[in-house]
């Protein structure tokens, strides 16, 4: 029945052309357009929102690598999963068990908090794990048998200091070509508080010195929940000539899990407890307004361009929620004028978040290429549709050159590049690409060498990660490009595109997916960079079927921002599709 629906779902389109009324005048194909790219242009840009899965992801440790996020987290304390996302948001990204622990060993059961690192050339997790008694945790190391972290992984045993005392929460700190082993431990054999240590390494899988006491839970909101007081969750900060331990204070169980930083002295040493300053307030905290409860045990993480850091923390949506319901989210690093970093106010659910910088470009040094084939996998689709794409390429010979395209295993096209001066890059799109269920793939050949693909995108954004205002509502729907539509009912209420990036100014295609099955009639208007509004009226269908809304759009080079609002009824956008015709 689901998948009959799915058929009807994206066969039942309805074409409508629309030209927009944009910044006072009607701008035909015809119309005249700049060539060149203003300014330095990033990848098409959007929001999303947190969460970034729907399953729970306590304890999140995420690492950017070869044109992937990957992600590992507490998996219900029975085995180690790791997840594989082209973006931040790990909704529909691939998913695989890595390692399950025998049974009956002193390391069989309540895995916390695995932490995936690549040292020295290699991929490591480092997780915590006990024979079912929690006073017997210790540190373990996975090694992988491959360069693929979505591989297969080897156990290396524990990682474990002279004191061989309570331990978990454990990961590698890199500072000046040296490794250190950073983790939460008791004092003794009771469990009275979690103190913070370090320890050198010889390698990522000995420790080579005694451990050394950082921080004890001793401010007023470390302790807050307890006894037990914590310091655990820890995570490493660099920034230039710096370097932070950022950890979780207060208890996990309770909404005032918090985030604590300690700053390492420029050029003091790491084993050295003086070399650090802990910050007396914590970082990050729970806001009520926000909705926000129990922020804590966080990873850092770059955007793909590496221009930014980023800070994933997990975090409840309930005062009472606990150890519930606790879910990876994610928002921007920023730094004042003591070079500290600032992690702002925890965001609510319903607040859009500009992705990160470079997101959704893939990059062909990231593609499989083998002779003149060039192959980017794993590229997601919740349903079968039809994608935009947008090329990055060069092309110096001169003269008009051509790349095939294919999809999966449909037809190849041909696309033409127009010559490209010196180290410009040139732009095309291919405005319908089909796209499976599942994982696709698209296969370029690149026969003649006259021309270079640089990297892809895919230029949809998704209506639920908008700003939505007014009398709306997010719906989960498994026929949904993203999973989602926003529904909008009244005249009060309307959905704002912000953060839309193209690589040059002129006039777009925008395809805007719309269902409407209610028994009245609708419409809605368009807005370009807060310019006049133009209104038309929207079709009606049964349950589940789209209107695929077509408009011509006069965009600026850099951000854009393009607002829908309902004028008459009520309708449901599920997705926004840009690109450009090819002249």
């Amino acid at each position: 029945m689901r998948s009959e629906m799915k058929k009807k779902y994206k066969l039942s389109l309805v074409m409508i052309l629309i030209l927009l009324i944009a910044g006072g005048g009607i701008y035909l194909l015809q119309h005249s357009m700049e060539s060149k790219t203003n300014g330095t242009y990033k990848g098409h840009g959007g929001t999303f929102k947190n969460t970034l899965a729907e399953i729970d992801t306590p304890d999140p440790s995420v690492i950017y690598k070869n044109g992937y996020y990957y992600m590992t987290f507490t998996h219900g304390g029975t085995d180690i999963m790791v997840m594989k996302s082209r973006t931040l948001d790990f909704r529909q990204a691939e998913r695989k068990v890595v390692w399950y622990p025998p049974a009956d060993t002193s390391y069989s059961a309540e895995i916390w908090a695995p932490e995936i690192q690549f040292l020295r050339g290699k991929w490591y997790i480092y997780f915590a794990a006990d024979n079912g008694n929690n006073e017997n945790h210790r540190m373990y190391a996975l090694e992988s048998d491959s360069d693929d972290p979505m591989g297969s992984f080897s156990f290396k045993g524990q990682i474990k200091d002279d004191s061989n005392k309570w331990a978990i929460d454990g990961l590698v700190m890199e500072y000046k070509e040296k490794l250190y082993f950073v983790w939460s431990g008791w004092e003794g054999e009771v469990n009275a508080a979690q103190n913070t240590y370090i320890a050198p390494m010889s390698d990522p899988l000995t420790i080579s010195g005694p451990r050394v006491l950082l921080s004890e839970p001793l401010l007023d909101w470390e302790k807050a929940g307890g006894p037990p007081y914590i310091n655990e969750g820890h995570s490493i900060l660099h920034k230039e000539n710096r370097t932070y331990i950022v950890y979780s204070g207060a208890g996990s169980w309770t909404p005032y899990y918090a985030l604590g930083m300690l700053a390492l002295k420029p050029d003091a040493d790491p084993l050295d407890p003086g070399g650090w300053i802990k910050s007396e307030q914590p970082l990050l905290s729970m806001d009520e307004e926000a909705g926000v409860y129990g922020p804590g045990h966080n990873s850092f993480v770059t955007s793909p361009d590496g221009s930014e850091q980023w800070i994933v923390y997990h975090a409840t949506s309930g005062a009472a929620d606990g150890w519930n319901n606790r879910k990876a989210r994610a928002q921007p690093v920023s730094w004042n004028e003591e070079g500290l970093p600032v992690f702002g106010k925890a965001l609510a659910l319903s607040t859009p978040i500009e992705v990160p910088s470079g997101t959704g470009v893939f990059h062909a040094e990231n593609a499989v290429r083998t002779g003149e084939q060039l192959v980017f996998s794993s590229l997601p689709s919740t349903f079968e549709t039809t994608v935009p794409v947008l090329i990055h390429y060069s092309n110096t010979s001169g003269e008009q050159s051509s790349v095939t395209v294919k999809a999966n295993d449909t037809p190849e096209v041909n696309l033409d590049l127009s010559p490209t001066e010196g180290e410009q890059t040139g732009y095309t799109y291919l405005p319908a690409v089909p796209f499976a269920e599942g994982m696709n793939e698209l296969t370029f050949g690149l026969s003649g060498g006259k021309g270079e693909i640089i990297a892809i995108e895919i230029p949809r954004f998704e209506a639920e990660t908008a700003a939505a205002e007014g009398n709306c509502e997010v719906e989960e729907n498994p026929y949904a490009s993203g999973g989602a539509i926003v529904s909008l009912y009244d005249k009060e209420s309307s959905l704002r595109f912000t953060n839309i990036h193209v690589p040059h100014s002129g006039v777009y295609t925008i395809s805007t997916a719309i269902m409407n099955s209610t028994q009245g009639k609708a419409s809605l208007a368009i807005s370009v960079n807060g310019g006049k509004q133009a209104v038309y009226p929207i079709e009606q269908q049964e349950r589940n079927q789209i209107s695929v809304v077509t408009m011509k759009l006069k965009l600026q080079a850099g951000a854009n921002e393009i607002s829908i609002f309902d004028r008459q009824g009520s309708f449901s956008i599920d997705y926004m599709d840009v690109w450009q015709e090819n002249f």
